[in-house]
């Protein structure tokens, strides 16, 4: 016969996988994932090829790795500040949208120049969009999932997103050799980037969780 304590540990295991396997079934983590991929593909896609598109203005190469730090210094700002701002007013979807919106319309205005300068601008303001959602994105899932169900939707969510890291430099490097040119694949990450901030505000989400406060954790 099976002890008391065992039966209880079997039912607390079974409820927690369903509780996974219910989160991997939402609707609002397949939703994450594809704007988490939105994400991840345009800092691969863009983080891959930036160092060639810049060695491409004439710089030797160590200027060329200044010149690059350019939209990652404004992203380490974003991450700050836009993390900060949304914080301050409880609010985390339109957080993740609009930076994904930067991110779509500084990549895609990146191929409407040829200027070093014009196209830096462009995409130092890709990198504010690319690298202020990542502060915010993750409070969207753990808004509404917790416990078991936490652990596999964030898992989900993660290794779809990471996919991107394969997949985006992938065909940035397919789609120049195809056309001789980085502009198509700068539009298609431009695009993705802006299918993901749809994507995100279309996501169904309770506001009134965006404002629950931490737990202390000295209580």
């Amino acid at each position: 016969m099976t002890p008391p304590h065992e039966r209880v540990l079997r039912s607390d295991a079974e409820r927690n996988r369903r509780r996974v396997l219910d989160a991997l079934l939402m609707p609002r983590v397949m939703a994450l994932s594809l704007v988490h991929f939105g994400c991840i593909s345009s800092i691969y896609g863009l983080g891959f090829f930036l160092p060639q598109i810049v060695k491409a203005f004439g710089l030797g190469n160590a200027v060329t790795g200044w010149v690059v730090m350019l939209p990652y210094l404004v992203g380490a700002v974003s991450i700050v500040l836009w993390g900060r701002r949304s914080d301050r007013l409880h609010e985390r979807r339109f957080h993740v949208a609009f930076p994904l919106f930067v991110a779509a319309a500084g990549l895609a205005a990146s191929t409407l120049t040829d200027d070093p300068v014009l196209k830096m601008a462009v995409f130092s303001v890709a990198g504010f969009g690319i690298f202020g959602c990542l502060s915010v994105f993750w409070t969207l899932p753990t808004a509404f999932l917790s416990g078991a169900a936490a652990a596999g939707g964030i898992a989900i969510i993660s290794s779809i997103g990471s996919l991107a890291g394969f997949v985006s430099p992938l065909a940035m490097g397919w789609l120049k050799d195809q056309t001789g040119s980085y502009t198509i694949g700068l539009l298609c990450l431009g695009a993705v980037a802006f299918l993901a901030m749809a994507v995100a505000i279309a996501i169904g989400h309770d506001h009134a969780l965006e404002a629950t406060p931490m737990p202390d954790p000295a209580e």
